[in-house]
Parts: C-alpha cells; structure tokens; sequence
C-alpha cells in the first residue's frame, strides 16, 4: 500500500520560509525514482491548485506564482520530496498537497501552510 505523508506545514509571517517534505512509504526507492512527484495547495473557497512538479528525470515546473520563490526536490535514497518555499506572501496561505503518479496516482493527506503577520 502506497501512502504519501506531508510535514512541516506551519505559522510563518510574510517574508518568511518553511520546506515541506512528502514521504513515500510502500515503494522501493527503484520505484519511487519512476515517480513524477508534485505538490498542490487549496486555499479556503478556492479551487486545488499544481504548484510545482518534478519528474522523473528531474524536470521541473512551476506555477507562475511560486516561480523564483519556491522550489521543488526529491530524495529518492530517502523516498521523499520536498517544496521550499521562501518569501512567503499572505496569498500562499492553503492547505499543501503531495501527489505522486506514475500509471496510478497517490495523495497525501495534506499540511497546512499558514502565512500571517
């Protein structure tokens, strides 16, 4: 059984950082590396939004909004992908997601990102 779970969501004021890490348990680290791993986020009221995505030769995309603050990683030793986010803005504020696809796809449960001053 796959499952992806997110940490270190938390309370930052505006200009500040936080990285995010997305585990993957029930893969092997060969079946992890064939992952496109990405994270979303959802703000209340609004629809869930990508934000950046890494694939599995190490591409990367990012949301127009995000580009130049954040950035996208993984560790594939440690089956874990990561979102640094730096220069947080009040509008980065949602609930963060981990998703991993391959031919199935998997989402974690979600951690909360909470910019305010």
């Amino acid at each position: 059984q796959v499952q992806l779970v997110e940490s270190g969501g938390g309370l930052v004021q505006p200009g500040g950082s936080l990285k995010l890490s997305c585990v993957a348990s029930g893969l092997t680290s060969l079946s992890f590396s064939s992952y496109a791993m990405s994270w979303y986020r959802q703000a209340p009221g609004k629809e869930r939004e990508l934000v950046a995505t890494i694939s599995s030769v190490g591409f990367r995309h990012y949301a127009d909004s995000v580009k130049g603050r954040f950035t996208i990683s993984r560790d594939t030793v440690k089956n874990t992908a990561y979102l640094q986010m730096n220069s947080l803005k009040l509008e980065d504020t949602a609930v963060y997601y981990c998703k991993g696809e391959t031919h199935r796809t998997y989402w974690g449960q979600g951690t909360q990102v909470t910019v305010s001053s």
